[in-house]
């Protein structure tokens, strides 16, 4: 039995040794294309090589840490057999400085050598303080007479005052200089944190039948990447199309810059489950023995701004992605961790992810600023960060292998001049191909890329529903919008040539007509007002009757005629001892399951209108409703 032992681990250990011994032919690859999704990225990367006889190990380098190795596809192009594919962390290799490191670097030594030759003055001082000293002791020399003494005196405060003026100045240029430097380092840094020290390599090993050359293609997914949809809606006025530029808001931090790469923008999420869901049992019991999940039944409509900070030492996070759960609505932190971002009416959720630190979730619940602190995730910084190889865990082949033999490369061809687009809609995705190359450096600053632009048919309408704001919105319905292929996402809104402000265009929509809503318009003036006289109370038998009264008044300020949809209310009475009677309401249609009346009028230029309603209510006179 021992016998056997020993054998066998003489087998494993000549088998380890002979893998080991296998020679290697490192290469770097060159990234060709980017698919992006809305989180993460799939990366499209070509290289080169000379390939000895026999066995040996391709290493290609320089890749991505965050890059997910069961993603890996290989396609090779030679006269050899593919006989294993995986990722190593490459924690000994070290990246050159990149250029705008190296810039810093130089202005630091700069500033650190004017330092220097400050502290020479400040001891060139200091040694003329001394001589002034001693003249000083000098000075009291019983000998001197007044007249010498005195002028001895004035030469010792004039040159005093001089040096120690000097020493002053100094040493504010010394601060100012340090204040710089901690700057610098700082810029250094955060653009160190985003390009990891450390980088992984796709290790491919072959068997080959003769020396020759080797070409590869592969692809991969990589975290810390994605894109957000953004519009610019424009307007020019109710009888133009409306102009829909559409964007690309991109962020990436794999710690692999992408240089003059073809991007593809997917609606596709690779992270997120391909799994069809189940309906579980529905149990039906008593209340008391259910247990209710809480929701926000009243989800924030508006923006949300605020800063992003690390919870160790309070330092801003540039570069942090904010998402909206549960949409495709996000956006970017900026260098001093800030951002601001638009929430849906479905929003109810932020959702905080940033290299190296914990995810964190937090509800909007109405409010307009939220700051956040995010916690280092040691257990990635480990993964990432950890020093040398001896500690890591073997991993199994799990890369997909594909193979073709003695075929020649074929590279894209060359970018259009003008930016292109092109939309492609697969089985269960969309995808936006750019001929135009980008280049994107990793470090979470956001690039806004252009992808197509839009000439609208539009119909215009304009909407108030004064009893909550009486500002006029105008809305623009678009008809047939699916064959844009657009995504929910933040727009600025541009009307009459000016920014108006932001809203989101809903394109989750499952109505055949989308709304944008183009903002408010300040050339519709609107109020609404209570009318006392049908305000009135009054007791009959056990009964109390209450009427009121609304008026609504428009005016058009526009040089246009304008198509004005007003919406406003009357109580629904959900109990059997409360009824409400409906007045006058100057020919709106009601609703009566909601008590929703809509008003579709239409102004013309320069002109008013007024609007009323009235409705009754009776109720018990031992209780008491809210009609105001």
């Amino acid at each position: 039995m021992k016998n056997y032992i020993f054998g066998l681990v003489c087998l494993l250990v000549s088998f380890s040794s002979f893998s080991q011994d296998l020679p290697e032919e490192k290469t770097q690859s060159k990234i060709q294309e980017i698919t992006l999704f809305l989180n993460g990225a799939q990366v499209f990367e070509k290289a080169e090589t000379n390939i000895p006889s026999g066995e040996s190990t391709v290493v290609i380098k320089g890749l991505s840490p965050y890059l997910e190795e069961k993603s890996i596809q290989v396609k090779a192009l030679g006269n050899f057999t593919i006989q294993a594919v995986n990722k190593r962390m490459d924690y000994l290799t070290e990246d050159a400085m990149s250029e705008s490191t190296q810039k810093i670097e130089n202005q630091i030594k700069t500033l650190e050598k004017d330092i220097q030759k400050e502290e020479l003055r400040l001891s060139v001082l200091a040694e003329k303080v001394s001589l002034l000293d001693v003249n000083k002791k000098l000075g009291g020399n019983q000998s001197l007479t007044s007249a010498e003494f005195r002028q001895t005196l004035e030469l010792y405060d004039t040159e005093l005052m001089k040096i120690k003026t000097e020493q002053l100045t100094i040493h504010d240029r010394i601060s100012e200089s340090s204040k710089e430097i901690r700057k610098l380092e700082n810029q250094i840094n955060a653009i160190r944190e985003s390009n990891r020290d450390s980088k992984a390599e796709i290790r491919i090993r072959i068997k080959a039948p003769s020396a020759g050359k080797a070409q590869f293609e592969f692809n991969y997914l990589v975290a810390n990447a994605g894109w957000f949809p953004k519009y610019d809606v424009r307007v020019k006025n109710v009888t133009s199309p409306l102009t829909i530029n559409y964007k690309a808001e991109v962020y990436q931090n794999t710690g692999v810059d992408w240089k003059d790469v073809k991007l593809r923008f997917s609606n596709g999420n690779p992270n997120q489950s391909g799994v069809a869901p189940n309906l579980d049992k529905w149990n039906l019991n008593y209340a008391r023995l259910t247990v209710f999940e809480p929701r926000n039944t009243q989800p924030f409509n508006g923006t949300v701004s605020g800063v992003v900070v690390s919870a160790t030492d309070g330092e801003p996070l540039p570069g942090v992605s904010v998402l909206v759960k549960g949409t495709s609505i996000g956006t970017v932190t900026d260098f001093d961790g800030r951002y601001s971002i638009t929430i849906p009416s479905n929003g109810n959720t932020l959702n905080y992810s940033f290299i190296g630190y914990q995810v964190q979730e937090t509800p909007i619940r109405s409010r307009s600023s939220i700051n956040i602190s995010l916690r280092e995730d040691m257990q990635a910084l480990n993964e990432v960060v950890t020093t040398g190889y001896g500690n890591r865990n073997k991993r199994a082949l799990t890369g997909s292998i594909v193979e073709v033999a003695d075929e020649e490369s074929v590279f894209p061809p060359p970018s259009a001049p003008i930016l292109e687009t092109t939309f492609q809609e697969n089985q269960t995705t969309v995808e936006i191909e750019v001929t135009e190359p980008y280049s994107i450096k990793t470090n979470g600053e956001r690039t806004l890329v252009d992808l197509k632009a839009y000439d609208i048919p539009a119909n215009y309408q304009y909407k108030a529903i004064p009893k909550i704001d009486n500002d006029a919105f105008l809305i623009a319905q678009i008809s047939d919008w699916n064959q844009y292929s657009l995504l929910e996402g933040e727009s600025n809104l541009y009307f009459e040539d000016g920014f108006v402000g932001r809203s989101i265009l809903n394109a989750a929509s499952l109505e055949d007509t989308l709304s944008v809503s183009m903002g408010r318009d300040r050339s519709i003036v609107i109020q609404r007002e209570k009318v006392d006289e049908f305000a009135k109370k009054r007791t009959i038998g056990s009964n109390i009757t209450e009427s009121r009264g609304y008026e609504i008044t428009v005016r058009n300020n526009k040089s246009q005629a304008v198509n004005l949809q007003i919406i406003d209310q009357i109580p629904v009475s959900v109990n059997s001892n409360i009824t409400v009677e409906v007045g006058n309401i100057s020919g709106g249609i009601l609703n009566e399951e909601t008590g929703i009346i809509t008003w579709n009028i239409t102004i013309p230029p320069g002109s008013q209108e007024k609007l009323t309603f009235q409705y009754e209510v009776k109720y018990p006179k031992n209780e008491k409703v809210v009609l105001d």
